[in-house]
């Protein structure tokens, strides 16, 4: 009975393995580190399918022994025969070092290549395309390609140019954070006063959403960022057109909505250049209306959004830095609305 309930027990568990391991191949789930769309994150795929494998093989030899030893025929062993150690150290050395030394170099020298997409060192050898800094919870990003006269800043949402790897630097202001985009690399830490690398690429264009991996405070599954791949001559025009001021208000309704911005205490958290808005506290919203979401990619950037965002942040993200501003009547409301969403 014992011995039934055993090998019950080892159906049911060998079944979920089984049930389970599609959820960990399918090429098609959304920020999945199985589905790389570049070369480090191909090199991690494989390493981590190779180690998928290997350990299933090594289970089902482990459970066939098992199976072995608890379905032999009693009395196929004398008990009380004399132990022949000397025949059973054959097993301690192949079963107990040389096979795990053998699979555990082999993981070890795999992850060494998939390690090789990690700057180890102080930095790469030329400056970094991009500086990327942590808050709670949002992500600063600073392109510095150029001189510095032609710097910019945005948040949340990196542009890079596809089929080619681009140098990022991170730090943190407040606490650790890790920038982590599953389908081009792996994790890296933010860490407040250290300053790490990482480089990334993109084989194809297209858009790889990621996330803070570190636990980081209230709203950490909340601090979300995107990585849009551009085509190379894409990417040029879309940064090109970052360097630029913000746009001028067209019409009567914007102009209203720029001096509500203007003369509330939004210009002391946010930029906006071509402005007297100048602040460095919260993200930079030069060019805000071009950007897919916001509230660190929580939300689509549409009207209803961002209406709800200025007048009820805190019910939308607690203890975030942006406060709820609700002095605003509908006209008013609408006016920042209409600014905000033409700073394209």
């Amino acid at each position: 009975m014992v011995t039934a309930m055993r090998q019950c027990r080892f159906a049911i568990l060998l079944t979920g393995l089984l049930l389970m391991l599609p959820v960990f191949l399918r090429a098609d789930a959304p920020q999945s580190a199985l589905h790389p769309a570049g070369p480090a994150a191909a090199e991690i795929s494989h390493l981590a399918r190779f180690v998928l494998i290997l350990f299933l093989i090594v289970a089902a030899v482990m459970w066939i022994l098992i199976l072995l030893v608890l379905t032999r025929p009693r009395g196929s062993f004398d008990e009380h025969a004399p132990i022949h150690f000397e025949r059973g150290y054959s097993w301690i050395w192949i079963g107990g070092f040389a096979v795990p030394i053998v699979i555990l170099a082999t993981v070890f020298v795999s992850g060494l290549r998939a390690n090789s997409h990690f700057p180890i060192h102080d930095g790469p050898a030329h400056p970094a395309d991009i500086r990327i800094t942590g808050h709670q919870w949002w992500w600063d990003i600073e392109y510095l390609s150029g001189g510095v006269n032609q710097y910019f800043r945005t948040a949340n949402e990196i542009h890079i140019p596809a089929g080619r790897p681009v140098d990022i630097e991170l730090d943190s202001v407040d606490v650790i954070h890790s920038f982590w985009v599953p389908a081009l690399h792996g994790k890296v830490d933010l860490v407040p006063g250290q300053v790490n690398h990482i480089r990334i690429e993109a084989d194809q264009p297209g858009t790889y959403s990621g996330q803070c991996a570190e636990y980081c405070g209230a709203q950490h599954a909340n601090m979300k960022l995107l990585v849009i791949a551009d085509r190379p001559e894409e990417f040029e025009r879309w940064e090109e057109n970052q360097r630029q001021d913000s746009r001028q208000a067209v019409d009567e309704q914007q102009r209203a909505g720029q001096d509500l911005f203007l003369s509330r205490p939004c210009g002391l958290c946010h930029t906006i250049r071509g402005t007297l808005a100048n602040g460095r506290v919260g993200p930079d919203l030069t060019h805000i209306g071009s950007r897919q979401k916001i509230a660190a990619n929580m939300l689509p950037n549409d009207d209803a959004n961002l209406a709800a965002w200025i007048t009820h942040a805190q019910a939308l993200k607690p203890a975030s830095e942006m406060p709820d501003i609700t002095q605003f009547d509908g006209r008013q409301l609408q006016a920042m609305v209409a600014y905000l969403r033409q700073l394209q």
